[in-house]
């Protein structure tokens, strides 16, 4: 018998992002309520249970508290420029966790990178991502903190290589697994990911990795 997962109000941020847009559909596939933080509306078609908050200004808090009313939890998705300085996921976190404390709601859920902070070593991945995108990964190492001592309820997910590939279903998760230069895993099997552990928290206060 199929088992049923209890419907969820969720906020996604860089919901218009290769990401996002698949964490998007994955709620809406499994019943969820989507609350989409876009630049524009009308950025998806209209489906049942997504609606869509236009928040063109990280320092409009007034339009977040209002898209964080009644939510149940939080993804991001926020990756930033792919080129030159950006703070997005940084700036983005500095007012979404006082507004989420602000507004009761306890769940996290932010997407990272694999080579940040303490997973950052000499490995040949960790110097290739940081020598191609430095100045995300940045922005990633800065965001984590302002999470991390949130006193929310937290997952920070920290993905290899994604790739644009079907979604397998079949992905590993673990914060020790190993991270090699031809690692990667699906964006879709991550967006899955993300909405299971807004479904069912298996990975509070932890930083997984997930590969295929």
């Amino acid at each position: 018998m199929r088992q049923t997962v209890a419907q969820k109000r969720i906020v996604v941020l860089g919901a218009t992002g290769a990401t996002g847009r698949l964490v998007v559909s994955t709620a809406l596939r499994r019943a969820h309520h989507v609350i989409a933080l876009v630049r524009r509306t009308g950025s998806f078609a209209p489906a049942e249970g997504l609606h869509e908050v236009e928040w063109q200004h990280l320092s409009d808090v007034a339009t977040l508290t209002s898209a964080l009313t009644g939510a149940d939890a939080v993804i991001s998705t926020l990756g930033g420029a792919a080129q030159g300085p950006t703070s997005v996921c940084t700036d983005a976190m500095t007012v979404t966790v006082p507004a989420m404390q602000r507004a009761g709601i306890s769940r996290l859920v932010a997407l990272s990178a694999h080579g940040v902070a303490d997973s950052r070593d000499r490995s040949l991945f960790s110097l290739a991502v940081w020598a191609g995108v430095g100045e995300k990964m940045r922005d990633k190492e800065s965001m984590e903190p302002l999470v991390s001592s949130s006193g929310l309820d937290w997952t920070i997910v920290r993905p290899p290589m994604l790739r644009d590939t079907p979604a397998t279903g079949n992905y590993r998760v673990a914060t020790d697994l190993p991270v090699h230069l031809w690692t990667s895993v699906a964006r879709a099997d991550v967006a899955d990911f993300l909405v299971r552990e807004v479904e069912a928290p298996h990975h509070l206060h932890a930083y997984p990795r997930i590969t295929r």
